[in-house]
């Protein structure tokens, strides 16, 4: 539309080709920049969380969060391993029967003479026994079973329940900036490009200006300073369309990166809904579903959990035990022993130096810091949705009521066109014209940016992210037809 303009207005104006050409190349380098596969804003939606790092990241520690939850549910299990050793001796574990009663303490010279005869051929070895040999090996399977730990499990188990929640409520308040800084850069595209397109319009206008206000003055009908006047305006008005492209540039650039791909080309138009939302619905999801209020009752689970964990030092540990030799030493030490035992053991916690009671009052602190924190999160989200309800409507009035304005500067701009050319108006007067046009086309149309930022907050911070999608796609139907 653009080039066609440039083109239709060039034919018009042969004595000035020049510039033509140069209107004409300006306008196709900025129709090549706007060439794109077209991308609507549901499917910018659909590809940004596909390929979003930020988002996979998040997801990542959702996973890892959903791991440890699951290793936590192995403390309800026994614990089964093989233990070997091997251990050298100072000297082997022997027992001398001349030691013991009643030989120890027997005298000799009291007993008969033929007994002692025998026993002195006897050689002091043989009273000797070997019980282990001086290396030792050994291999058992042992087996221990916490049957009552004061609540630690459960509290530890609730813990990791509750980061996962954490952790998933992380990655919705992600998701929803993620949404956010979409709807910005999404529609920035589609505002800038459409100022490019009226800077470009006001250039083509002028230029055409400036070719009647030659012809007027080489008539006499109008002084020079009038045709000087135009041609300022339209040097001017070529400057602010650079501008505007490399700002078009600019903002496609950063969504084709924000969406990974080479070019796109938002095709989802600006709109104001006839019917806004209602407020206190709003309010209500908010401080019900809002992840962040649910990210702080994660947070005090686990305080709570941690209170209930460090109360658990103060409780006994009652525990089965077991143990199956595999492998030992061919002794006589180990053919007393027996090849298994089974067994209930306690551990009563007396005195500790790891200052349980100091860990239960920073676990109660932390509880109630996550207590406050939730009442106050609660306070700043009314504030929020209501703030930006109210930007919602502000920006809605500023779009009606500049409704009239257009209307307005759109009729005195064809006067003054009129009384121009008929010599009753001068260039300043039409120029001033054009640029009131522009002026109230750029401020309307920072209005309706201003209302979708507005909504889009209002919608992400509610919750409704999946109905504002389906507004926008009947709101598109509803364009296109």
């Amino acid at each position: 539309m653009i080039l066609m303009n440039v083109i239709r207005q060039c034919l018009l104006r042969p004595a000035r080709m020049a510039g033509c050409i140069t209107l004409c190349f300006s306008a196709l380098a900025f129709t090549g920049l706007a060439y794109a596969e077209p991308f609507s804003f549901p499917q910018a939606w659909q590809q940004l969380q596909q390929v979003s790092d930020h988002l996979q990241a998040k997801n990542q520690h959702v996973n890892r969060a959903k791991a440890e939850e699951h290793a936590g549910d192995a403390l309800n299990y026994p614990s089964i391993n093989i233990a070997g050793s091997y251990t050298r001796l100072e000297k082997p574990i022997e027992l001398d029967l001349q030691d013991l009663n009643p030989l120890a303490s027997l005298d000799a010279s009291s007993l008969p003479s033929t007994i002692t005869e025998v026993l002195a051929t006897i050689p002091s070895s043989m009273y000797v026994t070997p019980f282990t040999e001086q290396d030792v090996f050994r291999a058992s399977l042992q087996a221990m079973w916490p049957i009552y730990t004061g609540g630690r499990i459960t509290a530890a188990q609730g813990i990791h329940a509750a980061q996962v929640s954490e952790s998933e409520q992380e990655f919705e308040l992600a998701s929803r900036e993620l949404f956010l800084q979409l709807v910005d850069r999404y529609y920035a595209v589609s505002v800038t490009h459409t100022l490019a397109d009226t800077q470009q319009q006001l250039v083509n206008s002028l230029s055409l200006h400036v070719s009647h206000a030659e012809k007027l003055e080489q008539q006499g009908q109008i002084a020079k300073v009038e045709r000087l006047n135009a041609q300022v305006a339209l040097e001017n008005a070529k400057v602010d369309f650079g501008k505007a492209k490399r700002q078009y540039e600019m903002a496609e650039i950063a969504l084709a990166r924000m969406l990974h791909v080479p070019t796109v080309s938002p095709d989802t138009p600006l709109f104001v809904l006839k019917q806004q939302p209602s407020l206190s619905r709003l309010s209500q999801l908010t401080l019900t579903q809002h992840p962040a209020l649910k990210l702080l009752e994660a947070k005090e689970t686990q305080a709570n959990g941690l209170v209930d964990l460090e109360k658990g030092g103060y409780f006994p540990t009652v525990y089965l035990y077991g143990n199956y030799t595999l492998y030992e030493d061919d002794s006589l030490f180990a053919q007393m022993e027996p090849d298994w035992m089974v067994g209930v053991g306690v551990s009563i916690p007396l005195i500790s130096r790891d200052g349980r009671s100091g860990k239960v009052l920073a676990a109660k602190s932390a509880l109630l810091q996550a207590r406050y924190t939730k009442a106050q999160t609660k306070q700043d989200l009314s504030l929020l949705i209501d703030q930006s309800y109210r930007q919602m409507l502000q920006a809605q009035e500023e779009v009606e009521a500049l409704n009239a304005s257009l209307a307005l500067a759109s009729e005195n701009l064809r006067l003054r066109e009129l009384a121009f050319n008929q010599g009753l108006s001068t260039s300043i007067e039409r120029v001033d014209a054009e640029l009131n046009l522009t002026a109230v086309k750029t401020k309307q149309l920072g209005a309706k940016y201003r209302y979708m930022q507005a909504y889009a907050k209002v919608m992400a911070v509610s919750g409704q992210v999946d109905e504002y999608i389906n507004r926008i796609e009947i709101q598109g139907a509803s364009h296109a037809n």
